[in-house]
């Protein structure tokens, strides 16, 4: 019989990392813009479309509804997203980011690349290739298992 060892076991050193790194990037966000990281997301995931509804939010950053319900509404209610009716469901809104939030965008995402050229001093352009390219490999294995249990 194998025996589990928590530190060599490649999903929870993965957590791990993900914590350690979303940690960093959460303090930075509150301290600098009053951001939390799912209001960060919600933000980034708007400034690249024209807008979306609540649950293609979730879908987007995979996060459960009741964490995008929260951090649209803490947006909403800083001026930085408007909320519209959506033609095709008079049950959801679509958010759309404001002249505020976009500005902000145009703060917070320079701001993210640098932190993320900080914490990818020490890998090479090929390490850091290498890297997404295992990281899409296993979400997409990750999305098969999803799959599987239905």
């Amino acid at each position: 019989m194998s025996s589990l060892h928590l530190d060599s076991f490649l999903p929870y050193r993965l957590s791990i990392a993900s914590n350690r790194v979303s940690g960093v990037v959460a303090i930075t966000y509150q301290a600098m813009f009053g951001l939390r990281i799912p209001e960060w997301r919600l933000v980034a995931v708007l400034a690249e479309g024209e807008g979306a509804t609540q649950q293609a939010l979730g879908a987007a950053t995979r996060m459960d509804k009741v964490t995008v319900s929260r951090a649209a509404i803490a947006l909403a209610e800083r001026g930085l997203v408007d909320r519209l009716p959506n033609p095709g469901d008079q049950r959801s809104h679509i958010l759309s980011l404001s002249a505020a939030g976009r500005a902000l965008y145009e703060q917070v995402a320079p701001k993210a690349i640098e932190m993320e050229a900080r914490l990818f001093e020490g890998f090479d352009a090929a390490e850091r290739r290498q890297l997404r390219a295992m990281l899409e490999r296993l979400e997409a294995a990750a999305a098969a298992l999803e799959t599987e249990r239905g």
